[in-house]
């Protein structure tokens, strides 16, 4: 079956179809890298967007439960070089096919996603729409022109409750602002017992859960789009060492007094060099994002640069010059990627124990005994 892309500025792809049929509008982006494309698929941030992958051959591993990055997919298409049906790959339990027809995502194959990537490089990421069917090109146009980017990104994709991975060591409070698995994975290889909470979660209900350290997590679209996230960690930036990864990044500059702004066409794939600054060592990242922390804006603010992008010197990483907090733009648990950076949960865990050692907390009894004061003194007045 044919399939159409008709991008915002006119520009139109003619292909074959593969997944889902239908019409489906987002906001066409591209990603480098060479393999991954399910844990691509099922990373929450790309919800909204239609994802080209730059390398020609997609399919030909197939799927398997064990990669996935989220319970479901929330891409609004997928877009490649060549399809590959038939997957050769003993780990393989189905077909990228099978995949997007269960999720009703439609696919496009047979086009130029090369020349379809430079103009993106070019233009800027845009809007785009694929369709499977017979609709006339003013119709298309028409569709997209009122079609509004999606704002609410977060909430779609973040958990709708409290759930936890026990462990026997340091308590982590994982916030998801659309987390891929890959965090949890790397928290609970650690012995951590992770307590995964809501985005909407207040500073009150994480005291409340009584944690060691918190791990704000990646997600899709604009940071400004959570005020009431960059709230939460405002209040408790201080009170518990923090590590931000991502749009958690993010929106700990925001916290502190940074500001944000949207990439020209962002960073997606495993293949994104960054320098650490403080040993000017290079490393190879995964990474999916399209805005950034200003680096102006860093000034005055009680933050510190801690890492850059090799390609065009945009912010990697911060850490706060008082506070037991940092965060990186990049993913250290990779997944699609290299483990470089794996590191970095060690040192977040390092950053935990560093705190409770200077900031010992008095016997659990000693702390009953003084509520139980506070209370009877509250009664007698």
């Amino acid at each position: 079956m044919q399939a159409r892309l008709l991008l915002e500025d006119g520009t139109l792809f003619k292909g074959l179809s593969f997944g889902a049929e239908g019409q489906s509008a987002g906001e066409v982006v591209f990603n480098t890298g060479i393999t991954g494309y399910q844990e691509v698929l099922s990373d929450p941030s790309y919800c909204g967007q239609i994802v080209t992958m730059t390398y020609p051959l997609i399919g030909n591993y197939g799927i398997t439960r064990d990669d996935f990055e989220s319970i479901s997919p929330f891409i609004h298409g997928f877009v490649v070089r060549r399809h590959e049906p038939v997957p050769s790959n003993w780990r393989a339990e189905y077909t990228l096919d099978r995949l997007l027809k269960e999720y009703g995502i439609l696919g496009i194959s047979d086009i130029d996603t090369r020349m379809l990537t430079r103009i993106l490089r070019h233009h800027g990421t845009m809007k785009g729409i694929i369709t499977t069917g017979s609709e006339r090109i003013e119709e298309l146009q028409e569709r997209l022109s009122v079609s509004p980017l999606m704002r609410d990104q977060v909430a779609r994709t973040s958990t709708k409750s409290v759930f936890s991975s026990p462990g026997n060591r340091e308590r982590i409070v994982l916030v998801d602002y659309g987390a891929k698995s890959g965090i949890l994975r790397e928290l609970t290889k650690r012995g951590c017992d992770v307590v995964v909470v809501p985005h909407h979660t207040t500073a009150d209900e994480v005291r409340r859960l009584k944690p060691d350290g918190i791990q704000l997590s990646n997600g899709p679209g604009d940071p400004k789009d959570v005020p009431h996230a960059v709230t939460m960690i405002k209040e408790l930036l201080g009170e518990y060492p923090i590590f931000g990864i991502c749009l958690g990044h993010q929106l700990f500059a925001l916290a502190c007094g940074a500001d944000t702004s949207k990439l020209k066409f962002g960073h997606r794939g495993g293949n994104h060099p960054v320098k650490e600054l403080e040993t000017n060592r290079c490393y190879i990242t995964s990474q999916n994002h399209g805005y950034t922390v200003l680096e102006e804006s860093v000034k005055g603010t009680k933050l510190a640069v801690t890492h850059i992008n090799n390609n065009d010197r945009t912010i990697e990483g911060l850490k706060h010059t008082e506070y037991p907090a940092f965060s990186v733009q990049y993913h250290p648990e990779a997944a699609p990627g290299p483990m470089d950076s794996s590191y970095l949960f060690d040192n977040f865990l390092e950053m935990i124990r560093s705190h409770k050692r200077n900031n010992p907390q008095k016997p659990r009894q000693a702390q009953l005994a003084e509520s139980l004061r506070g209370e009877l003194l509250y009664a007698q007045k």
